[in-house]
């Protein structure tokens, strides 16, 4: 944890702040706010597990700190960082939080977004899991396995960073694309010998499945989170990203105090027990930076492993996503 020091309220505000005001670059713009500025809307794209999203959208602190500047919030839920990332690329949403992995996906079909800010940071918050009384026993053991998990997620890279580091060739395995309750029930109808799951539904299948994790991203991958805006947004509204980032920060930390009655709050929005909930919130670190270049160096090594395996259909340069004052 040494290398990434809890910021400041001030010293985040003012690095994501200078990135954003450094985009000066002119658009035409499609937002709702350049077409009225009497009815200024920003529209934030979700997802159900996004626990500081949700947490953010349930207190309604943003809405107020966005009413004085006559701007009014739009919530739309998606059910993965994937769904996600093509609602802003089609113009259905001007903001959002997704993983690692979503980014490159769409980078490498042209969306045109910008990273804003990023967690640090939470490897314990997605792993591997098989039935308990599977014989695999190390990763190598997944080599022609039927491995579920969800095309484009942050699973996706976990996946193939976990084989690479085990000597097994991504060509080596059966993947089954699923989205996470589909991949529960083949799971535990045993149509599949392993499932790559995130956080809470990780710590979900863990307590009430037949299953045993296998690893999970410690000492393989970082697990980043990314917020995620428009360009052309980005570019016109950093104000309003500024506040979003900093109410997100307030949250972030109200969350680090306050783990159960975080998960009390989550557990009817999200369907699950609050000591599910609990559990998967203490894996995620709840702070968050603005982008800077290793974390843009990081994003630009999933890229091009996914470019060399083809998993991907073109190289991408992923600092090509990042304002001008985080080209550094």
């Amino acid at each position: 944890m040494s290398r990434h020091p809890l910021l400041t309220r001030r010293a985040f505000i003012a690095g994501v702040g200078a990135t954003l005001a450094a985009a000066t670059l002119p658009v035409v713009s499609t937002s709702v706010f350049a077409a009225d500025a009497h009815a200024r809307e920003f529209r934030i794209g979700y997802q159900k597990a996004a626990n500081t999203l949700v947490l953010l959208k349930s207190h309604g602190t943003l809405e107020k700190r966005l009413a004085p500047l006559g701007i009014t919030v739009k919530w739309t839920e998606f059910p993965a960082g994937p769904q996600l990332l093509e609602g802003l690329n089609v113009g259905a949403i001007d903001f959002g939080y997704v993983g690692e992995a979503p980014p490159v996906f769409a980078q490498a079909a042209g969306a045109n977004f910008v990273y804003v800010a990023y967690e640090i940071p939470t490897p314990h918050a997605e792993g591997i899991l098989v039935h308990q009384d599977a014989p695999i026993k190390t990763l190598a053991d997944l080599k022609g396995k039927k491995i579920a998990f969800n095309k484009g997620s942050d699973v996706h890279w976990f996946l193939v960073a976990a084989l690479q580091k085990s000597g097994v060739k991504y060509s080596e395995i059966q993947p089954v694309y699923l989205a996470p309750a589909d991949a529960r029930a083949a799971f535990e109808r045993g149509a599949i010998d392993a499932w790559a799951i995130w956080d809470p539904f990780l710590e979900a299948a863990k307590r009430q499945s037949n299953a045993r994790l296998l690893a999970d991203g410690e000492g393989i991958v970082s697990h980043h989170q990314f917020f995620l805006s428009a360009r052309s947004f980005a570019q016109q509204n950093a104000d309003v990203l500024a506040i979003t980032m900093d109410e997100v920060g307030k949250e972030g930390a109200w969350v680090r105090g306050h783990y159960s009655e975080a998960a009390a709050q989550l557990a009817p929005i999200q369907g699950l027990d609050a000591g599910v909930i609990e559990a998967g919130l203490r894996h995620y670190a709840h702070i968050y930076k603005p982008v800077d270049a290793s974390v843009l160096a990081e994003q630009q090594h999933i890229a091009d492993t996914f470019a060399e395996l083809h998993i991907i259909p073109t190289r991408i340069v992923t600092k090509d996503a990042a304002l001008p004052a985080s080209k550094v």
